[in-house]
């Protein structure tokens, strides 16, 4: 069988340039001459390129983002994720269109692979199918048959009940949000199942609207009129939780004295709230740049099982709750 090795001994250039002639490496400048001479040793030798190393074409991938562009806006969480993607995308020449809100009526043409972020339904998933069929979910939950990278999110809801039980709370709240109004989220579900099973959930105090910062807010203010707080409160996101504490604050709450505090994401803002904000730190960039990675190995192998990865998370206490 011919090798890259027989090839580079018959022309007198390395094996590593003769790969990346035959892979058609647009960054490597050589004459024509060069190519002309490698492609012609290569067919009267009978080398054949593996499936994965025949790049003619740029690869071009389609980001769905099953949610509005002012909600990534004022959500660093999200735009991490995009951002990371797009980046990656960069540096292994990928072309990369995105769209919000499953608006796929704009899309004419097929795509070698979509990323997938957000929650998305059958009917949604069934959609995607007739643009790709190479897909991975990001931040999704609910899709068994495909790729996905995600945050263990009933992992993570348990780490804070533990860490609230550990700390002495014994009444422990839950403000979050849904993708859908009749699924119940994963924290909000994780929540409920462990909290109940260690006999320190609050169901009082149990509300549920959206992700924003203004749900967290009036969701908090019925949780104050109801003159019921819990000894602590989870939340399911930040932007959430800055809602939340702006409640708090505004009706001379004090945190962590009278109420504490931990929710997920870790944005930048906050360790910029007063209090500053005890939250989970997830790496999204990681799933953002991972996704793409994973995506494309799926492509150049002709891998057809399902990968199912999980991001690291870590607790990091600040000044919601007591030390």
């Amino acid at each position: 069988m011919a090798t890259l090795k027989e090839i580079s001994k018959l022309t007198g250039l390395s094996s590593a340039t003769v790969s990346r002639i035959l892979n058609n490496d647009s960054t490597l400048s050589v004459k024509d001459s060069t190519k002309k001479k490698v492609l012609e040793v290569a067919e009267k030798i009978g080398y054949k390129l593996p499936s994965k190393g025949n790049f003619h074409e740029q690869m071009n991938f389609l980001a769905i983002f099953n949610y509005s562009e002012e909600l990534e806006f004022n959500d660093p969480y999200y735009l991490s994720i995009r951002f990371a993607m797009e980046e990656e995308c960069k540096n292994l020449d990928i072309s990369i269109d995105k769209v919000y809100n499953m608006e796929l009526s704009t899309i004419d043409k097929k795509y070698d692979g979509i990323l997938c972020t957000g929650q998305f339904n059958e009917e949604h998933i069934k959609k995607i199918l007739k643009i790709s069929k190479n897909i991975i979910f990001i931040d999704s939950h609910n899709n068994r048959d495909f790729d996905s990278i995600t945050p263990d999110l009933k992992e993570i809801s348990e780490c804070i009940v533990d860490f609230f039980i550990e700390h002495g709370y014994e009444k422990i709240g839950y403000i979050g949000g849904r993708d859908f109004e009749d699924i119940l989220d994963e924290r909000e579900e994780a929540f409920l199942k462990y909290s109940l099973l260690k006999k320190v959930a609050d169901e009082d105090n149990f509300y549920v609207g959206d992700f924003t910062s203004s749900s967290g807010y009036d969701l908090a203010n019925a949780m104050i009129e109801n003159r019921k707080l819990p000894d602590a409160l989870f939340i399911a996101n930040d932007s959430i939780a800055i809602g939340v504490l702006k409640a708090l604050n505004e009706n001379s709450i004090k945190i962590p004295e009278d109420i504490a505090i931990i929710s997920i994401n870790d944005i930048p803002a906050s360790s910029f709230t007063f209090p500053a904000l005890s939250t989970i730190r997830i790496h999204s960039d990681l799933m953002g740049k991972q996704g793409v990675r994973i995506l494309k190995d799926k492509i150049e192998s002709n891998r057809t099982t399902p990968l199912k990865i999980t991001v690291p998370f870590s607790l990091v206490l600040r000044e919601t709750t007591k030390n």
